[in-house]
């Protein structure tokens, strides 16, 4: 038998159009904004196949559908990275890296206004999980000896995630492609924890979760951790002013 649902007063279930219809604003909303940050209302309800009038029934203004977006998009990074890791700090820094990129590479306007724009402190409260994993990666990765040696973690790791907000908007100015900015991430942020060009580069061929891949999540999550072979490790290294490698 089943129990009819109860509401209590003033409650009552969305239904199931409604709620269709608010994902379809979302999605109408992260295409448009993506291609042009000053898209109207009208263009975004009409990609979604509503009128401007049902728009307003999900959402009182432009900035709480923008509010919605970002904040939707930071809780979805935040899961895609919840599960990346590997015993090597820099196997798990270019991870973290290659996983964020898959993630934001058919939205980086939107990704960059989240990171530049008034939204980017409410946004930065949000990602702080990311923060606080790099911040771990990067004390082993010191502590192990397999990064640079002369700063503090916390310094390292925003500097590393400077990198990658870096790339984010070369990305966006230079019209990069998938795979170039996927190996521009890691490489980035590779050479910000002490490596040289080459050492990033053989960290990152060296380990087949690395490499790009036309659906970058799965190759990311469903490869166990790569046992290497037994090889010389780069270490990081210091430059003198010739810019010779020590």
């Amino acid at each position: 038998m089943t129990t009819p649902l109860r509401t209590t007063p003033g409650s009552r279930v969305p239904r199931r159009d409604a709620t269709e219809n608010r994902l379809a604003i979302l999605d109408s909303a992260r295409v448009l904004l993506n291609r042009d940050p000053e898209a109207s209302l009208d263009a975004i309800a009409t990609g979604a196949g509503l009128s401007r009038r049902a728009l307003y029934g999900h959402f009182a203004t432009r900035d709480d559908l923008v509010t919605e977006l970002l904040s939707s998009g930071s809780e979805r990074v935040i899961a895609a990275l919840s599960h990346v890791d590997h015993p090597d700090s820099r196997v798990a820094i270019a991870r973290i890296g290659a996983r964020l990129w898959s993630e934001v590479e058919n939205v980086r306007v939107m990704a960059q206004l989240a990171i530049r724009g008034p939204q980017r402190h409410a946004v930065a409260r949000t990602l702080s999980p990311v923060r606080h994993r790099l911040l771990s990666i990067v004390t082993s990765g010191i502590d192990a000896h397999e990064l640079r040696q002369d700063m503090a973690p916390r310094t390292l790791a925003a500097l590393i995630e400077g990198s990658a907000l870096s790339v984010l908007d070369e990305a966006i100015r230079s019209n990069l492609s998938n795979r170039d900015g996927h190996r521009l991430v890691m490489v980035a942020a590779l050479a910000v924890a002490g490596l040289s060009w080459r050492e990033a580069a053989e960290v990152i061929d060296r380990h087949a979760e690395l490499q790009f891949a036309e659906h970058p999540s799965a190759a990311i999550d469903e490869q166990p951790p790569t046992t290497a072979q037994p090889q010389p490790q780069p270490q990081p290294h210091t430059t003198d002013p010739e810019g010779k490698t020590a």
